[in-house]
């Protein structure tokens, strides 16, 4: 029979093998399907049903771990050494040259060098021109006789004649400057154009009086290191008292190829044939020629020795070359023409200081012969480290950065330039020549006896 909704479907019992048939699907269903049913457990296993990382994953990861873990200790180190060094101004006084500082102390001499010779290629020092204005001082020449009250001092030095024609108005001429010593002038300064190429450019030199002054080393605990020293920056209120100026020293002490003895003490090993300046006992200075024109004996109490003579027996020594910048130091960018100072001895015990811009070793070596010197050495180079100041206080006052004056306008550090020697951050080692007697008191007959030759003494 039908029914009347439609034809009657049979019923059937759903077998064991059915049922499991159905609870199979149902099963299926809820897994793939997204319905309620526990999913089915993934192979290998782990919490979660998560992958455990192979061992070729496991090593990736631990490399890179350790790769930004130095990277970060790196930032680190650079934050805070170069960071350091960049506001350091006892590397100098503008980054570029505490940059230079740091690079080369830290293995990376020669990403600095061409860095500098880059920049060297592109500032070339000017040739030809004229210089500023006033470069001269526009003072005439300088009587050479002696104030009798100052009979005991040396005759004050003839007018230098300058290496390039024609010698412009005061150009070479000497003129007193700074604290005076006993009433009389001890220190003279004079400027003329370094070679006659570099025209445009001035170099200050500096006659000193032994008569009259008297000279000491100051010691920094960066060069020559192995303090604490007697005298060290910054220059104290006594010794500020009689000041009259003070000057750059050498080179490094890893770069001067020569020794350093102060305070009893032989800081660096001193070199036989070394350009040496030598101070003693009386306050006197001679520079030569380790081992032959000065020498070690109980009245030496400073010994700074940097590289070799530039001057011998009044003319150029042997070797001298203007293109040798390796010789004569690590120069800026590898230039031979750059900023260079030097200090010799005159034949009756004067001292004479040159600085200034665009020189090479051999229009150097030139200027202090022109200015009377027997023997001569190079003393620091580049823009950063030459610098001389002399000063100039009121009657019975201090010598301070406030009444220095450097020697060329744009000399280290322009007119801050005479602070670094009272600032407790310089670390660099220099010379001072101090008053021997007061500013207005009389001169007496100096116990000092000047010469030339150290071995004599």
């Amino acid at each position: 029979m039908t029914s009347p909704d439609g034809p009657r479907h049979a019923q059937t019992r759903p077998t064991r093998g059915s049922a499991a048939s159905g609870r199979s699907v149902a099963s299926t269903r809820s897994g793939g399907s997204g319905g309620s049913g526990t999913p089915p457990r993934k192979r290998g296993g782990g919490t979660g049903g998560r992958r455990r990382p192979d061992a070729r994953t496991f090593r990736r990861r631990r490399i890179l771990a350790a790769t930004l873990s130095v990277f970060l200790v790196f930032a680190i180190w650079l934050t805070i050494s170069l960071g350091s060094a960049l506001t350091d101004p006892s590397l100098g006084t503008s980054s570029s040259a505490r940059f230079a500082e740091w690079g080369r102390a830290n293995h990376l001499g020669g990403l600095v060098t061409w860095l500098e010779q880059e920049w060297y290629a592109l500032n070339p020092p000017k040739k030809g021109g004229k210089p500023p204005a006033n470069a001269f001082g526009h003072h005439g020449s300088t009587s050479t006789s002696v104030p009798s009250s100052c009979a005991g001092a040396l005759t004050p030095p003839a007018t230098v004649l300058s290496p390039a024609t024609p010698a412009q108005f005061g150009e070479g001429a000497w003129a007193p400057v700074a604290r005076q010593s006993a009433g009389c002038s001890a220190v003279y300064t004079s400027f003329v154009r370094p070679d006659a190429i570099h025209t445009s450019y001035v170099a200050g030199l500096v006659w000193m009086d032994p008569k009259l002054v008297s000279f000491t080393l100051y010691s920094g605990s960066q060069i020559p290191g192995g303090g604490p020293f007697q005298y060290t920056a910054p220059i104290k209120p006594l010794a500020a008292m009689s000041l009259v100026s003070a000057f750059n020293a050498g080179f490094r002490m890893s770069d001067s190829q020569g020794g350093y003895f102060t305070d009893g003490r032989l800081i660096v090993p001193l070199r036989t044939g070394a350009a040496s300046a030598v101070i003693y006992r009386d306050g006197t200075m001679n520079v030569g020629a380790w081992g032959s024109d000065v020498s070690m004996s109980s009245s030496v109490v400073s010994v700074r020795q940097n590289l070799d003579l530039i001057v011998a027996d009044g003319r150029p020594a042997l070797g001298l070359s203007s293109a040798d910048n390796r010789r004569w130091g690590a120069t800026l960018g590898g230039a031979a023409t750059v900023w260079r100072s030097g200090m010799g001895v005159t034949s009756n015990g004067a001292i004479v200081y040159v600085g200034g811009p665009a020189m090479s070793i051999t229009a150097l070596a030139d200027l202090l012969i022109r200015a009377g010197c027997i023997r001569a050495m190079e003393l620091d180079i580049n823009t950063d480290w030459v610098q001389y100041s002399y000063y100039t206080p009121a009657l019975g006052q201090l010598a301070s950065p406030a009444n220095g004056k450097p020697l060329l306008a744009n000399m280290a550090a322009g007119a801050s330039g005479p602070g670094r020697y009272f600032a407790t951050w310089w670390t660099r080692d220099f010379f001072t020549a101090s008053a021997r007697f007061a500013a207005n008191g009389t001169m007496t007959t100096p116990r000092v006896t000047t010469t030339t030759r150290a071995t004599k003494k």
